[in-house]
C-alpha cells in the first residue's frame, strides 16, 4: 500500500519525498534523482532545512576532502495531532511527523454522545495531551479524526450514518478552532486501521481486507494498493449484510437481519449480561474470554463464526492476499481466530483461500489512533503541502 504523492522533480516536495523516504541522503543522490542542477538542489534543501523539516550532518567518513553531508527528515519538526473516536471510547494521541505516538489517553464515554456532546471534549483531551507531550498549538500541523460508519471526507461530516444518530451532516471541524492553523482530516474508523498497517502487514500486499471486530463489523479494502472507499463511501459496512441467521432480529441501525444483530460486540453483550455476567462492553467479554471464561470464549467463536460465513463472499469476489484482524475482540484473537477460520476457509472459494493469511493488526488497540495520525501525515507532508508550507 503506497503512500499517495506527486512527484515532480522541480520543487522542494518533491525533495523532501526523496529524503523522507530514504530515498536520497547527499545532494548527489538528489540531484541524480531529479535531474536538478547542483545549485537548484541547494535552493531547495537551503528551503527546506530553514523550515525545520531536513537536517545536515557530516556522514563522519575519514576519507580524503570534505566528507558529503548526511540529508535526513527531521520528525520534530512539528506534530500531529489523532483522534480516533468509538461509540463508547475515545482514543487520542499526540504524534511525530514520523507518526510516532508521544502522548496518548483513553476516554471512556457514555455511548450514543452527540456531537455537541463529545467533540469539544475531544478537543479538550487533545490540548491536555499536546501539554504532556511539552508541545504548543503553534508545532500542530494537522489532525487526523476516525469515527463510525459512513463519512465524508471532503465536508468532514458523517454521511447518513445509522449508527452516529445526530452526526449526520454536522461539520467536524468546527470544534477544533482552537487549534486555527492546523487542517483537519476525517476518515472512517476501519479505514484508518488499513493505514496503519502500510508500513507493516500492507508494504507486502496490494490486496487486503482490514477487519474490525468491536462494537460492530467494518471491513477496509485495499485493492491493487490503493485504499478503496465505494461510490458514497460506503465500502466496509459489512456489519450491515442482511444474514439469514439473524432474520427478525433488529440491529442498532434501526433495520432488522443485519450480522450485527447476532454477533457484534453489543449483542455479544447483551448475551452475556442475560447469561448473569456484568459487563458493559465488548472490551470486557474480551478480557473474560482471555481469563479464560467458558461463556465469553463461546460467545466471541460463536460471533467470529458468523462473521466468516458473510466474510466469505468478500474473499471469494475480492481474493485479498491477507485478511487484518483489529478491534475490541482481538485481545482474544485466538479465540476469534479460531472460529474463523472454520466458517471462511469452509465457505469461501478454494482457490481464494489457497494462499490466504489472516493476521492481527500490528499495532493493537492502538492502530486506530496510529492510522489517524497517518492519514494527517499523508496530507500535511504531501509534496503540494510542503510546496505551499515553504513557499
Amino acid at each position: 500500500m503506497t503512500r499517495p504523492r506527486l512527484l515532480n522533480p522541480a520543487t522542494a516536495g518533491a525533495v523532501f519525498a526523496l529524503i523522507r523516504d530514504g530515498a536520497a541522503t547527499t545532494r548527489t543522490q538528489i540531484a541524480d534523482k531529479t535531474g536538478l542542477s547542483r545549485t537548484a538542489v541547494a535552493a531547495r534543501l537551503a528551503t527546506l532545512v530553514h523550515a525545520g523539516l531536513v537536517a545536515e550532518a557530516d556522514d563522519g567518513s575519514t576519507g580524503v576532502g570534505r566528507p558529503p553531508a548526511r540529508l535526513s527528515f527531521n520528525a520534530a519538526a512539528g506534530v500531529v495531532l489523532a483522534a480516533a473516536v468509538g461509540r463508547s471510547r475515545t482514543q487520542v494521541a499526540v504524534c511525530d511527523l514520523a507518526g510516532k505516538i508521544i502522548a496518548s489517553r483513553d476516554v471512556e464515554q457514555e455511548i450514543g454522545l452527540g456531537p455537541e456532546e463529545l467533540m469539544p471534549r475531544v478537543a479538550r483531551e487533545l490540548t491536555s495531551a499536546l501539554s504532556r507531550a511539552r508541545h504548543t498549538k503553534d508545532s500542530v500541523r494537522g489532525i487526523g479524526l476516525s469515527i463510525p460508519g459512513t463519512v465524508n471526507p471532503r465536508t468532514l461530516t458523517s454521511n447518513a450514518s445509522p449508527i452516529m444518530s445526530g452526526w449526520d451532516g454536522v461539520g467536524l471541524d468546527r470544534y477544533f478552532g482552537s487549534f486555527a492553523h492546523a487542517p483537519v482530516f476525517l476518515e472512517n474508523d476501519t479505514n484508518v486501521i488499513a493505514l496503519a498497517e502500510r508500513g507493516a502487514h500492507l508494504a507486502a500486499h496490494d490486496d487486503a481486507l482490514i477487519v474490525k471486530a468491536s462494537t460492530g463489523f467494518g471491513a477496509g479494502i485495499v485493492a491493487g494498493g490503493v485504499l478503496q472507499h465505494g461510490a458514497v463511501g460506503a465500502a466496509g459496512e459489512i456489519g450491515h449484510v442482511k444474514y439469514s441467521a439473524s432474520r427478525g432480529r433488529l440491529c442498532r441501525c434501526g433495520e432488522t437481519g443485519c450480522l450485527e444483530a447476532v454477533a457484534g460486540g453489543w449483542a455479544l453483550v447483551r448475551n452475556m449480561r442475560e447469561r448473569g455476567h456484568n459487563v458493559e462492553h465488548i472490551r470486557d467479554v474480551a478480557s473474560l474470554a482471555v481469563a479464560g471464561d467458558t461463556d465469553a470464549r463461546d460467545e466471541i467463536r460463536a460471533s467470529a463464526r458468523h462473521f466468516g460465513r458473510v466474510l466469505a463472499a468478500a474473499v471469494t469476489l475480492l481474493n485479498p492476499a491477507i485478511i487484518v484482524v483489529g478491534g475490541d475482540m482481538t485481545p482474544a484473537y485466538d479465540v476469534f481466530v479460531a472460529g474463523l477460520r472454520e466458517t471462511l476457509y469452509r465457505d469461501a472459494s478454494t482457490i481464494a483461500t489457497r494462499d490466504l493469511t489472516i493476521v492481527a493488526a500490528t499495532h493493537g488497540t492502538l492502530s486506530g489512533v496510529r492510522g489517524c495520525a497517518t492519514l494527517a501525515l499523508d496530507h500535511v507532508l504531501s509534496v503540494q503541502a510542503i510546496d505551499a508550507a515553504v513557499r
